[in-house]
């Protein structure tokens, strides 16, 4: 078949989403450049559901997500995909202001946020450093089994029939009187409307298919475990510096994973760990808690992808109605991925929109917002 009501291209966790979401409704074809779906971005998440993470305009689409996550529909998965953690945001003694406006950013969102003191962060963190005493402690922030939660949404869509082929790079698009014409690969496939779920990848498809660019900018975040001297504990919670200077959480065998929370433009494609990078996130880390690094286990990087006012684009191109985009999701694309797929399932097949997304303001997503 190369006939199909919607082609997508991306599978990572945007693609494999709006896929399960419409599978059910339209003939669908997903289409994935590398051998795997999710090998850029998707694949390489530092695990962690928080609701305040990409700021107070993306926060209602991870809340609308949680009832998702946390119980599933059961022909969609057997279990839920969230785990209880607990995070620490941290602030120096001379930077006492970034708490409190961390508070104030959230002030009408009523999540769960207490301003806790150095002692009571140094309950859960016990090798926090002092000069660390501003703390704000978010209860509800979870793991989340992001390779889990993508393998679901992919089996999902395959269960409502949607056709998935990788290996199969976007090579030429042009427009019919019908719709789109896509090559990959070696195939040839027809579309009466196409998808961008290409993250980094997302302007390059815009302009093999003659549309205008929105200026999606891949940047690149570099992750590292490490072994120490004492061992994280398991119970441990997200520790977040407000400064965005770092962020670091448990994982299994005593070891931690670590970032330096940078943020390097970079064209789309694979990605390396950078060594000064990861040397950066280790001082920021050992100035952080009193603790000795021993040696680094693994290194590695992902691209996280934004839009140039950095909240998702969920829609029709304003000059092009029938080309969706579903890009932009930065590095939060994981923990909103429900509500997110759940808002371009209405807007793609002109429905009511789902009631858990009645917090959700669209129109702040819009592509129409860069005509």
């Amino acid at each position: 078949m190369t006939q199909f009501d919607v082609v997508i291209i991306g599978a990572g966790i945007a693609g494999a989403s709006i896929a399960s979401e419409i599978g059910a409704d339209r003939s669908v074809l997903l289409l994935e450049a590398e051998d795997h779906p999710g090998y850029h971005s998707t694949g390489r998440s530092a695990a962690f559901w928080t609701e305040t993470y990409g700021g107070p305009r993306v926060q209602p689409l991870t809340s609308a997500s949680r009832a998702f996550l946390d119980n599933p529909p059961t022909d969609f998965s057997p279990s839920g995909f969230l785990r209880p953690r607990g995070a620490v945001n941290v602030a120096r003694e001379d930077q006492q202001g970034l708490a409190q406006q961390f508070l104030d950013d959230f002030a009408d969102s009523n999540l769960a946020m207490d301003h806790w003191s150095w002692e009571q962060a140094r309950s859960l963190v016990p090798d926090l450093k002092p000069i660390w005493n501003h703390v704000v402690y978010e209860p509800d922030c979870c793991d989340i089994d992001v390779a889990g939660l993508h393998g679901a949404y992919l089996r999902d869509a395959r269960r409502k029939t949607v056709d998935m082929v990788c290996r199969a790079p976007v090579t030429q698009i042009q427009k019919t009187d019908h719709g789109w014409e896509v090559v990959a690969g070696s195939e040839r496939y027809h579309a009466t409307v196409l998808v961008n779920a290409a993250g980094a990848w997302a302007d390059s498809i815009a302009r093999l298919a003659g549309v205008k660019p929105i200026g999606i900018q891949p940047l690149i975040r570099n992750m590292v475990q490490i072994e120490t001297d004492p061992p994280s504990s398991p119970d441990m919670p997200l520790v977040v510096g407000l400064d965005g200077s770092f962020y670091f959480k448990p994982e299994s065998g005593g070891s931690y994973w670590l970032s330096p929370h940078d943020e390097i433009p970079s064209e789309p494609g694979d990605v390396a760990a950078d060594e000064l990078s990861i040397a950066i996130a280790i001082d920021r880390f050992e100035k952080a808690v009193d603790v000795q690094v021993k040696r680094v286990s693994r290194k590695w990087a992902g691209l996280r992808s934004f839009a140039p006012d950095r909240l998702p684009v969920i829609g029709f191109d304003s000059a092009a109605s029938d080309f969706f985009w579903f890009a932009g999701q930065g590095g939060f694309g994981i923990q909103t991925a429900p509500a997110a797929a759940k808002l371009a399932r209405s807007i793609l097949l002109g429905q009511a929109a789902d009631e858990s997304l009645h917090a959700v303001d669209a129109r702040l997503y819009a592509a129409s917002r860069f005509s």
